[in-house]
């Protein structure tokens, strides 16, 4: 028991740090955010491992990222940084595990041989995990960066959000598709 917990620990450890490294693989936005490979490690980790390590994965690529500065904040009082920051980097970084959810269906198909089913259940979990985390991203848009929209605030962080999250979503959606169908074994059945 204390050996399966160990290997976990590691494993989101490795897969945190490996989504760290790949968003500085990055197309970067001029008011934050960036087309980036970042979501793949952490939806692994949901897919192999359950929602949960999803969720440690992701909390801990978004506190690498604070932990090391390479964020985009926007200046203003000390009590709104913290919480933009909170929002921008640890819950979104975090809802993204919860890709996860999706993860029965995907081990369903790959028992049946079904690989229809597994790519769609990657698919739906990619999704879900993405609109997640664009709620987050125009959330703080609106309440923290309103100072640069022209016009409508709300308008402005959908619009804005959705030029950098649809293309992350169908890197995201492609890759894990092709990865999880040509390599199953990634998914580990028996955790």
């Amino acid at each position: 028991m204390r050996n399966k917990r160990v290997l976990l620990m590691m494993e989101i450890a490795i897969f945190g740090a490996l989504g760290f490294v790949l968003d500085f693989v990055a197309f970067k936005m001029p008011q934050g955010g960036s087309v980036s490979l970042v979501m793949i490690p952490i939806i692994l980790m949901a897919f192999r491992r359950g929602v949960l390590a999803g969720v440690l994965t992701g909390l801990l690529v978004g506190l690498l990222q604070i932990v090391t500065g390479t964020i985009s904040i926007t200046p203003l009082s000390f009590g709104f940084v913290v919480l933009q920051v909170f929002l921008d980097y640890l819950v979104a970084y975090a809802v993204v595990g919860l890709a996860g959810v999706t993860r029965s269906n995907y081990l369903d198909g790959h028992r049946n041989g079904r690989t229809g089913k597994m790519i769609t259940a990657i698919i739906a979990g990619v999704l879900f995990a993405s609109l997640l985390r664009y709620v987050v991203h125009v959330i703080t848009g609106v309440l923290f960066f309103g100072m640069y929209a022209e016009g409508n605030v709300l308008i402005y962080s959908v619009i804005y959000n959705a030029t950098y999250m649809i293309p992350v979503f169908l890197l995201a959606a492609i890759v894990c598709s092709a990865l999880f169908a040509a390599a199953p074994r990634l998914v580990d059945s028996k955790a």
